[in-house]
């Protein structure tokens, strides 16, 4: 097993002839985007998730059974919001893109991009003075809810697609898993886990870290009443993504081929 340095190394700068290119760099800066948007839907929101569907169900759950401060109804728009760019995420993966992984990343953070542009002009409009820590209006909060959900269905259903081990950029449940499933001490070895994969301690730390920083990021925005700053640098972060990918898939290199 490569140590967790080199690990590291290469995952933030991949070598030359790295069959997934630069792709495990542009999943983290995504990932990052996951921890900014949910630290904006939970605190921001109303206690709803817009990226972490495992969280939104047991909220679900919670506000079903009538625990106070939850939202039945948003909880809901999440998760229809949530499915829905899922499933606009797999059409565009199994259409003109299917064989082409520069193109379909470049193109769903563009889509990602447009979606988060619409949340930013809401929460702008709204606190009219590019920035607000008071109440947001029920129509802005469903607004928020349904462009921030449609973008991070979105994105799950690509980074899926792109099938990249141990980058899903929403999801860190068996990543976290294998982290600790993996290990020299839990008996992990070179030869790999269950999946064919041979373990990537450094890109798992990374991808955890990654989650962390922007939630840390973003709930550090958000409670300073920094709502439309949190929500531009997410469109910052999406619409860089764009245009890197775009450029570096230019030629069609190698690592835009979709595994078999």
């Amino acid at each position: 097993m490569r140590g967790p340095l080199n690990d590291l190394r290469r995952t933030l700068v991949p070598p030359p002839g790295d069959r997934h290119g630069p792709l495990p760099p542009l999943l983290l800066t995504l990932t990052v985007v996951t921890g900014l948007v949910d630290a904006v839907s939970y605190l921001a929101l109303g206690q709803v998730f817009v990226a972490n569907m495992t969280g939104n169900v047991v909220f679900l759950g919670f506000a079903l059974a009538h625990a106070p401060g939850l939202s039945l109804l948003a909880s809901v728009v999440a998760l229809v919001a949530f499915l829905a760019g899922a499933f606009g995420g797999g059409r565009l993966a199994s259409a003109r893109f299917a064989a082409h992984r520069g193109r379909l990343l470049a193109r769903s953070t563009t889509a990602q991009t447009a979606l988060v542009a619409v949340a930013v002009t809401a929460a702008a409009i709204s606190s009219g003075t590019g920035d607000t820590g008071g109440r947001i209006t029920p129509a802005v909060r469903y607004t928020l809810v349904v462009a921030l959900g449609l973008a991070m269905g979105l994105q799950n259903a690509v980074a899926r697609r792109l099938a990249v081990p141990d980058l899903t950029t929403t999801v860190l449940t068996l990543t976290l898993t294998g982290l600790a499933a993996d290990s020299a001490p839990a008996g992990g070895s070179a030869g790999g886990s269950a999946g064919g994969q041979a373990p990537r301690p450094g890109r798992r730390l990374l991808s955890v870290t990654a989650m962390f920083l922007g939630a840390y990021g973003g709930a550090q925005l958000v409670l300073r009443g920094h709502l439309v700053l949190t929500l531009s640098l997410v469109l910052a972060l999406l619409a860089a993504t764009s245009l890197i990918t775009h450029r570096l898939s230019a030629g069609d290199p190698a690592w835009t081929r979709t595994p078999a």
